[in-house]
């Protein structure tokens, strides 16, 4: 399985972030996995952001208050996040994963994609 972010590299504070996680080798409607979000900020530990599964249930993050979505793309086999309001707080490395549950173990992930916010 392989996994691959791709999003703008640079945004503006206030504006709303996009990121698609392309993944081959494996359909993600296809067995039990949650497929999630985790970002790693300056300082900080690694965020669990949200996950969907196979059928679309989503699991947001208490802790972003509601700013994020996270949405599939069966027939393209991808998965999307969308972040708004965004800050400084937001810059970070953001990667797409696969998990036996949201909390994991994770048993694949992406290279990663450098989000940065900044005006």
């Amino acid at each position: 399985v392989r996994l691959q972010e791709s999003g703008p590299g640079l945004v503006k504070p206030s504006q709303t972030l996009s990121l698609t996680c392309s993944v081959s080798g494996v359909s993600i409607t296809s067995d039990f996995y949650y497929w999630s979000w985790i970002r790693l900020s300056p300082g900080k530990r690694l965020q669990w952001m949200g996950a969907i599964t196979r059928s679309g249930s989503t699991y947001d993050s208490p802790s972003l208050k509601s700013r994020t979505s996270i949405a599939r793309n069966a027939a393209n086999n991808q998965l999307t996040l969308q972040l708004n309001s965004l800050t400084p707080e937001d810059t970070g490395l953001y990667y797409c994963v696969r998990g036996s549950s949201w909390l994991g173990p994770y048993d694949a992930w992406g290279q990663g994609t450098q989000v940065t916010v900044s005006s």
